[in-house]
């Protein structure tokens, strides 16, 4: 019995203009949180020396085909849209929001938490925003 022949096509995120379109987005993102360099590569998962990555990354190089950066990347962009319809009119609010101390998060700011507690705390962050718009 013949077996059906699968062709296996790229997913999307390792499309390089896929890629390549995330890291325009991340960076676009974080100039409007006002982010440093430092606090952007923890978001993203990244030590301090990689800071040639995250200048590649903003000038719309694609973002490695990293399973745990592709995620990180998504999870900034619906942290990014959570704050968006959290807040629809006011914008200064919406991207202020990661840089500013939370009683939920014992008074740290979402950028220390993420620091601090890398992936767990970019999770812990989205889920707080998730539960705020009653996901």
């Amino acid at each position: 019995m013949n077996q059906p022949a699968f062709i296996s096509s790229p997913s999307p995120q390792e499309e390089p203009d896929t890629r390549g379109a995330l890291a325009r987005m991340v960076t676009t993102l974080f100039e409007h949180w006002k982010l440093s360099s430092n606090d952007q590569l923890a978001l993203l998962g990244l030590s301090a020396g990689n800071r040639p990555a995250l200048a590649r990354y903003r000038k719309g190089e694609p973002l490695a085909n990293s399973r745990d950066l592709l995620e990180r990347a998504g999870h900034l962009l619906a942290i990014h849209k959570n704050l968006r319809l959290l807040f629809p009119h006011d914008r200064d609010l919406a991207y202020a929001w990661m840089t500013t101390a939370n009683r939920a998060f014992a008074g740290k700011t979402p950028v220390e938490l993420i620091t601090e507690w890398g992936f767990a705390g970019l999770l812990q962050t989205r889920a707080y925003l998730d539960r705020a718009r009653g996901v």
